[in-house]
């Protein structure tokens, strides 16, 4: 979506001609390009899915990583709480950083401050089946590819939308073996190559 000092700032770009920046990271409501229930189904057994997944971190002033963060939300089948990463799809029309930015917004509220990553190589690419044992990742939905990325969190973060809480740990603290292990599906694998991706 361009400024209005952009250069085509004026051309159209049909349904989001009216729709700003703040409303893509808002994470509120159903913006353009996001599909209704039955379509996302058919679509989802038909081909594999675009998606983004966060690691949060704290850092210190030196940019180094104090703090690993994990959500806290029921799961999909509405059984137990279970320990996650923030993930979620790429939209039609929705850049990578659009869409790492919302999906942040989403889950931690838009006081959270990502500092979004200058290059959009991810530090991993997870690729979701929906049979067990094809990969160490598993989405029962879905074949999901999903760039992972490693975001500074600089805000305050308050649980939004199906999150029910936002933890912190210490990756050299005793607790960090427990916090990964809890993370089913291969989230915890991620989270292993985050802290290997920084050198931790």
């Amino acid at each position: 979506m361009p400024d209005d000092g952009d250069f085509d700032a004026g051309r159209s770009r049909g349904e989001f001609d009216h729709i700003t920046p703040e409303d893509i990271t808002r994470g509120t409501g159903n913006p353009p390009g996001w599909l209704g229930a039955d379509d996302i189904a058919d679509l989802r057994s038909r081909m594999p899915i675009a998606y983004v997944e966060i690691v949060p971190v704290r850092v210190d002033d030196f940019g180094r990583v104090t703090q690993i963060g994990s959500l806290l939300r029921v799961a999909n089948d509405q059984s137990i709480v279970e320990r996650t990463l923030i993930a979620g799809r790429v939209l039609y029309h929705e850049s990578l950083r659009e869409a790492i930015a919302r999906n942040i917004s989403k889950d931690m509220g838009e006081l959270a401050l990502p500092v979004l990553p200058q290059t959009l190589t991810p530090f991993t690419v997870a690729e979701f089946f929906p049979t067990p044992g094809v990969s160490p990742y598993f989405d029962a939905r879905q074949h999901a590819i999903a760039l992972c990325y490693v975001v500074p969190i600089a805000g305050d973060c308050k649980p939004q939308d199906e999150t029910l809480d936002v933890e912190w740990v210490d990756p050299h603290g005793p607790q960090i073996t427990e916090f990964i292990e809890q993370m089913n599906d291969g989230h915890g694998t991620i989270v292993r190559q985050a802290l290997a991706w920084v050198n931790l």
